[in-house]
This record gives structure tokens, C-alpha cells and sequence, in this order.
């Protein structure tokens, strides 16, 4: 029996999906090139001309720049701990048979289930006794710790499909564990390993209500989402809206970027995990 996997109602609605999806991005960066007057008088017409001054003048004046830079050295710290702790602790609760092993997967699997918005009051608390509070060290170690779960969910599941075989042949050949992870398992996984980097990327990049509690005095530590927020406002009453578009499409290029460079890992990592 055939199935067919292609019909006029789901390719009609995955074109609708993708004009939802797209348009709104389209009209952002379109509106960037724009001056007020323009997007004023009319806001879905293109510019008349490409006026690249407005992202200088959201990089330097709006403080975009420095925003920018406190978000990369973040996730620079965060993403690197979580890929690395993520990826040993799902290797070792899926090739590794241990007392406690499904104990420890299943609290990973309930930290998923755990809105973030029931722990602010004791986060804040506990990094403020760490004395982390209004730092960006605080933030990369509460950015880990919040992506762990599904990071060790994922990789867990997708180190339980790579072949044993390649495992046996290494460990005879007098790999240790530690070689055999580093230098066999880890390159075998690589589009798992690719496939939930990118989601942690835009999901620490986009964080908006972590920083907002750690990070609330401070406006020199702001993230880029912070300090797009009070862009929002400030400019709002300024009515210089050009430059707030011009922030808002500089905060998204760095994540169109990185999924447009690893779109077909995504794709394969997503899909060698469900295939054994």
C-alpha cells in the first residue's frame, strides 16, 4: 500500500506557513532601509533608497554594539559548556549501563517540563548569594543549567543509534573511553551535535526573561534582547523608528546566518535520530 506523501492541501499549507513565516521578516528588513517619513506614510511599500546609515546609527548610538558583543560572550561560554556537558552526559547514560542510569535520564527529562518562569524567585536568590548577580558569568552558568535537559534528551537519543560495532572496533584496537568518545563517538555524532547547538543558539540568543532578573541594574551587561527591548520603548516616544527596525534586523541576521549555513545538518541530524 502507497501513501502519498504530497497533496495539493499540504503544499498549500506549508506556502502559507512559509508566506506567514517570511513576510514579517521580509518587512522588518525592508523598514530598516526606510527614513521615518517613509515608513509612516507607507509602511508595506519598499524604500526608495537603501539607507545603511540607519545601522550605524543603531549599532553606536542605540547602543546595539555593545548589546551585540554581551550576547556573543555569552553564548560563546554557554553554548560551549552545554554542548560539551550535555554531550558527555547523554553519552554516558546511553552507552553506559549503571546504577541510577534511568533514574538520572528521567530528571533530565523532568527539568524539560519545568517552566523557568516557577524558578526566577529562587534563581535570583541563589545567584545573588553566589555574588553573580549583574554578570555575565552568572548568566552563563544559568543559561547551561536551562539548556541541559533537552540538550542530554536529544543527544541521548541519538547516541543510542550509532552503531555499536564502530565502539567494539575502536575499544579492540586499545582506545580508551576517553578516545574512543573524543575521537570516534563524538565525530559520528556530529549532526546531533550540530542539530541541538543551532536550537540552543536561538533559544540562549532570543532569552529574554533570565537576563531581565540576573541582569536588571546593569545596562552596560544588558543582552541583545534587553537592550532591543528598551530600544523598543525608548524609541517609540522618540519616534525614530528606522533605527528601531535597523536594531531589530541586526539582532536577526546572526541567527538567519547560522541556520542558513547549517540548514541540511539540521535537517539530517533531526532525522538520523529517529532511524536506527
Amino acid at each position: 500500500m502507497k501513501f502519498k506523501l504530497h497533496n495539493p492541501f499540504s503544499q498549500g499549507f506549508l506556502v502559507i506557513w512559509g508566506l506567514m513565516t517570511a513576510l514579517p521578516l521580509l518587512w522588518v528588513i525592508a523598514s530598516a532601509f526606510k527614513d521615518d517619513n517613509e515608513i509612516l506614510s507607507d509602511p508595506w511599500g519598499l524604500p526608495g533608497a537603501l539607507r545603511f546609515g540607519n545601522f550605524a546609527r543603531a549599532w553606536t548610538h542605540a547602543s546595539i554594539g555593545e548589546y551585540f558583543l554581551n550576547s556573543v560572550i555569552v553564548l560563546s561560554v554557554s553554548l560551549t559548556l552545554t554542548m560539551f556537558l550535555g554531550a558527555t552526559a547523554a553519552y554516558a547514560l546511553a552507552r553506559y549501563d549503571f546504577w541510577g542510569n534511568r533514574f538520572i535520564y528521567y530528571l533530565f527529562v523532568g527539568g524539560m517540563m519545568f517552566p523557568v518562569f516557577l524558578a526566577l524567585v529562587p534563581l535570583f536568590l541563589v545567584v545573588r548569594q553566589l555574588g553573580l548577580l549583574n554578570s555575565l558569568p552568572g548568566l552563563m552558568l544559568v543559561y547551561t543549567a536551562y539548556s541541559l535537559p533537552f540538550t542530554v534528551f536529544f543527544l541521548s537519543a541519538f547516541f543510542r543509534t550509532l552503531p555499536t560495532q564502530v565502539a567494539e572496533a575502536a575499544m579492540i584496537d586499545g582506545a580508551g573511553p576517553f578516545r574512543l568518545f573524543f575521537r570516534v563517538m563524538l565525530p559520528m555524532a556530529k549532526p546531533g551535535l550540530i542539530s541541538v547547538g543551532i536550537f540552543n543558539l536561538l533559544g540562549q540568543w532570543n532569552q529574554y526573561i533570565i537576563p531581565v532578573v540576573l541582569v536588571s541594574s546593569d545596562e552596560d551587561k544588558y543582552t541583545l534582547a534587553q537592550g532591543l527591548a528598551a530600544l523598543a520603548i525608548s524609541e517609540g516616544y522618540r519616534g525614530d523608528y528606522s533605527r528601531l527596525f535597523a536594531g531589530l534586523t541586526l539582532a536577526m541576521l546572526p541567527v538567519l546566518i547560522v541556520y542558513a549555513v547549517f540548514q541540511r545538518q539540521v535537517q539530517s541530524g533531526l532525522t538520523a535520530g529517529q532511524l536506527k
